[in-house]
């Protein structure tokens, strides 16, 4: 049976590279690394974001009741038409 040469050649280059991966093992270790780093910041960004939100909806909140339930729909004419 024919194998094509570029075939083999490929076949080649794929052995080389991983023996490279496999005798490697920082890259990938970094890798894992950076990827762990990123969700621990994306997590605490996103738990920031949470709490923002919750404290400004709270004080959102607070506003609106301490002017009435807001609104009012006068445009400041102190409820004369």
């Amino acid at each position: 049976m024919f194998t094509p040469p570029w075939f083999t050649y490929l076949v080649a280059v794929l052995h080389v590279r991983i023996d490279r991966a496999r005798t490697a093992p920082s890259r990938g270790a970094s890798a894992v690394e950076w990827v762990i780093i990123t969700a621990i910041i994306a997590g605490v960004a996103l738990g920031l974001a949470t709490l923002i939100k919750t404290l400004v909806t709270q004080k959102q909140a607070e506003i609106q009741s301490n002017f009435g339930g807001g609104g009012g729909g006068t445009g400041g004419t102190g409820g004369k038409p």
